[in-house]
């Protein structure tokens, strides 16, 4: 437990590793969806600089990470025991808020938080808004996953072109590259993940990585996508049941992903893979003249 009479500190990691021990044990199932170690592990392609990492901290412990994905959009959750408290949510809103505490910049900015924590309240009183919907989508990985159909291959050092070059068709304007995944793939969360690419003959055609918050927890689809030039094939489907049972091998208790709402086609192929939908999300959003 935190002694509630120290103060309540913002800060950077000293390194992603750090980060990414805490999320895991913060991963429980049946709990919103929230910040996963593979959102770090998946931004650990960018190298091991932890200037995006921002973390709220009382007496030693962290309390609570958040994850800048791009300059605009704070992407963060809680340790369980901390969601309604309500000095940890007010410091938040105001870090968050105040543009010249170095969290977020000014003009048009959005926050992504569970379901159920607090801070959410303290960004409506300060006149943040509602954002666009997101699905989160779950698989319960209690029983064996089918075969996905199609060749299923675990990408190594000797596939990693193939699998840079899937990402890329997938996924216009991307600068995913071999030393991007070589990063990540040098990042502790990867000791628990598995890059999956499926092919059609000799044609790689789909990919997916998957992250592991250790047995017992929810692991992660993150990302996953179809070359531009195989869609409409069933390939989606498939890459994704792979990309549940490479998380059922890991120990994962299910396989959860998100998506939005708006991409139908997207919430349509993880549905095909027996993904369920949940209760739609929305990140919260400051528009430039609030």
């Amino acid at each position: 437990m935190c002694d509630r009479g120290m103060a309540i500190v913002v800060g950077t990691p000293d390194d992603l590793d750090q980060v990414v021990g805490v999320l895991r044990e913060w991963q429980a199932e049946g709990a919103p969806m929230q910040l996963h170690p593979g959102d770090v592990g998946w931004y650990r392609r960018f190298g091991a600089r932890t200037g995006a990492v921002r973390t709220w901290s009382r007496g030693g412990r962290v309390l609570a990470v958040g994850l800048l994905d791009g300059p605009t959009l704070l992407r963060l959750t809680a340790a369980p025991d901390v969601w309604q408290d309500d000095e940890l949510a007010r410091r938040m809103s105001e870090d968050i808020t105040e543009p010249d505490r170095g969290v977020l910049p000014a003009g048009e900015v959005a926050v992504e938080s569970p379901v159920g924590l607090l801070l959410e309240d303290h960004l409506s009183e300060a006149g943040w808004t509602a954002g666009e919907p997101w699905t989160p989508l779950r698989r319960d990985l209690t029983d064996p996953v089918e075969d996905p159909g199609v060749r299923i291959e675990v990408v190594g050092p000797e596939r990693v072109a193939e699998r840079v070059a899937v990402h890329r068709s997938a996924f216009d304007g991307s600068t995913f590259s071999e030393e991007a995944w070589l990063l990540m793939a040098a990042g502790v969360a990867y000791a628990d993940a598995r890059c999956l690419v499926a092919y059609d003959g000799d044609d790689a055609v789909a990919a997916v990585t998957v992250w592991s918050a250790g047995p017992g927890r929810p692991g992660l689809l993150e990302p996953m996508g179809v070359h531009r030039d195989h869609r409409g094939h069933g390939h989606g489907k498939a890459i994704t049941v792979a990309a549940a049972a490479a998380l059922r091998e890991l120990g994962s208790s299910s396989a959860i992903v998100c998506t939005p709402s708006a991409n139908v086609g997207a919430v349509a192929t993880y549905r095909s893979a027996g993904f369920r939908p949940l209760t739609e999300v929305r990140d919260q959003v400051r528009s430039s003249s609030t």
